[in-house]
């Protein structure tokens, strides 16, 4: 093992303050590397970020709480580190109206209404929005996992009942609202996430459907600290490959500020009515990198980001 030369602190919750589990080996790869990673709390007030050359984000899985706070600590860090991955990709994906740009640039996303509060929406403003048959899911842009979400069924009216009060509740405090139809194969395909590294593929996983039912206060509120699912091993489509990486290479062109490849990114796909995947959702904030279902990616891991704490021409 090498002696430490370099230091970087690895973001994490109050909730993780010792990492998830997934990210544990992290630590020990970059140590043979020669580089100290310590896991750090993002909103601890007494770190004083400008220790660390180089901040890595990984479990701060409670930023949808206090997006605002979560964007300006970003923006702060940046200015005193090497923030991983950089602070214009983090703030444009807090909030999933990302999906929006990737739409326009020609890439298929789960067909998406969304609903603005500043319109001030009345219950039959919402109803006329949802579909008329099979069923769909309400949603704020700003969440993680599976909070504040709910599934409801179109042709039955307690459920619609049900829906329109969430939409209502979110809206009424402020917050955009996706509304989505569920996609069926969901349930017999399940969703599948591809992880990039340095912009390459790395491995591939397939998780099982976790979202049964209306959202009720309390029953999702563990979100992204819930495992939801089953992580498996899986190896993607052609398609489904060929989609994640059109997503990742699109990104130098969409986010201002961002003109050469994310250390790190998922793409979550889910098959539509006729078996062509489509995007669910882009992580490059602190997504679960599945580690654990890749074979050697913990040390590409720990190689690209060593790379990047190299002095230019070094």
């Amino acid at each position: 093992m090498s002696t430490p030369t370099a230091r970087i602190a690895l973001a994490t919750c109050a909730e993780l303050p010792d990492l998830d589990p997934d990210d544990l080996p992290l630590v020990a790869a970059l140590a043979e590397r020669g580089v100290s990673a310590e896991p750090v709390v993002w909103d601890d007030p007494t770190v004083d970020w400008g220790t660390y050359p180089a901040v890595l984000l990984r479990s701060t899985w409670d930023y949808s709480d206090r997006p605002q706070q979560f964007a300006e600590w970003i923006r702060r860090v940046d200015r005193t580190s090497t923030l991983l991955n950089p602070a214009a990709a983090v703030t444009w994906n807090i909030d999933k109206t990302y999906l929006r740009a990737l739409e326009g640039a020609g890439l298929p996303i789960v067909p998406t209404i969304w609903l603005d509060p500043e319109r001030q929406m009345d219950s039959r403003a919402i109803h006329t929005r949802f579909p008329a048959f099979g069923d769909f899911v309400i949603k704020p842009t700003v969440s993680a996992g599976s909070r504040d979400t709910g599934r409801y069924v179109a042709g039955e009216t307690q459920s619609r009942s049900l829906a329109i009060m969430h939409a209502k509740n979110l809206l009424g405090v402020g917050r955009w609202v996706m509304l989505q139809r569920y996609l069926a194969g969901v349930d017999t395909v399940g969703e599948t996430a591809v992880v990039f590294i340095d912009g390459q593929l790395s491995h591939s996983v397939r998780k099982t459907p976790a979202l049964a039912g209306p959202y009720r206060k309390g029953e999702s509120d563990e979100g992204p600290f819930h495992r939801e699912g089953v992580q498996a091993d899986a190896t993607a489509s052609e398609a489904e490959l060929s989609l994640a990486q059109r997503v990742v290479d699109a990104l130098p062109g969409l986010v201002p500020g961002v003109d050469h490849p994310l250390l790190y990114a998922r793409v979550d796909m889910v098959p539509d009515d006729q078996g062509r995947p489509v995007v669910l959702e882009l992580e490059v904030i602190e997504p679960s990198l599945f580690f654990a279902h890749g074979p050697g990616a913990v040390e590409a891991f720990a190689d690209a980001l060593v790379a990047r704490l190299r002095p230019s021409g070094a």
